[in-house]
């Protein structure tokens, strides 16, 4: 069965076919799905997804693109919505804070400061409840790496979500104690950095991710993405890896499970 670590099946995109889609799930060999927070309404939408269906799990958390408005009262609520809902406690379904994190991609539009500061609470959050982090990190490695060597380490400190950096960075991380998530750009024909490192990553800290509707897998790239699409990227690794799309489903559902707290 797959683990889809990181979607967003909040996202308007799945307004027209949402039911019928992840009812569809279990018949495909989509077994769980931790949906991902990007701000505080969404985050709310990720707790009510997780309670209607009995394979979706949540994270709540505020992207860096979306910290511009946050407030301290935010993250009391994020902090209520959390504790309210924790997995682990068997209040509901909530397993990780995020996605936080670091976007410095439009550089001359970006408030770093401002985003450290928020990224920095959210992982205080995130050391409080005891819950990984799924960390977001565009154009700022060293800045991610520097951030969460301060405030954020240990064996299930979090996920290097959608990683998209070097073999010698993913060392880094992975020596904090970090999972990497890899999705479909491992099937890009220009994504020889990621085959590299998914090549490299240990089985034990290797996952799986969509982070849909977003990046679908050849032959679906520029297309809407779901979790279906996941086999693609398990095959894809596979290859990568040279061992069976088997092992590469059951490594990736184990630390999965075991990232996140819950029964494999």
């Amino acid at each position: 069965m797959i683990f889809d670590t990181h979607a967003h099946y909040n996202d308007p995109a799945f307004d027209p076919d949402r039911e019928e889609l992840l009812k569809s799930f279990p018949a495909a060999g989509v077994g769980r799905v931790v949906n991902i927070g990007c701000c505080v309404d969404s985050s709310f939408d990720c707790v009510k997804l997780s309670e209607k269906y009995d394979f979706i799990y949540a994270a709540v958390g505020v992207h860096p693109d979306d910290v511009a408005e946050l407030g301290d009262k935010d993250i009391d609520t994020l902090r209520r919505l959390a504790r309210e809902n924790l997995y682990r406690e068997g209040r509901g379904k909530v397993v990780a804070i995020g996605e936080i994190g670091y976007d410095l991609y439009h550089d001359d539009h970006v408030d770093e400061a401002l985003q450290r500061k928020w990224f920095e609470a959210q992982l205080e959050l995130a050391n409080e409840l005891e819950l990984p982090a799924v960390i977001h990190s565009r154009s700022a490695a060293q800045r991610t790496y520097d951030t969460l060597k301060a405030l954020r380490t240990g064996d299930r400190a979090g996920i290097m979500h959608c990683y998209g950096y070097s073999v010698e960075m993913a060392r880094l991380f992975l020596n904090l104690g970090y999972y990497i998530g890899l999705g479909g750009v491992v099937t890009f024909k220009n994504g020889r950095v990621a085959k590299e490192v998914a090549a490299y990553v240990p089985a034990d800290r290797l996952l799986i991710e969509t982070d849909c509707p977003f990046i679908s897998p050849v032959p679906y790239r520029g297309q809407r993405n779901d979790s279906r699409n996941l086999h693609l990227v398990v095959k894809a690794l596979s290859e990568l890896r040279g061992v069976s799309e088997e092992e590469i489903e059951r490594t990736t559902w184990e630390n999965a499970c075991r990232l996140y707290g819950i029964e494999a």
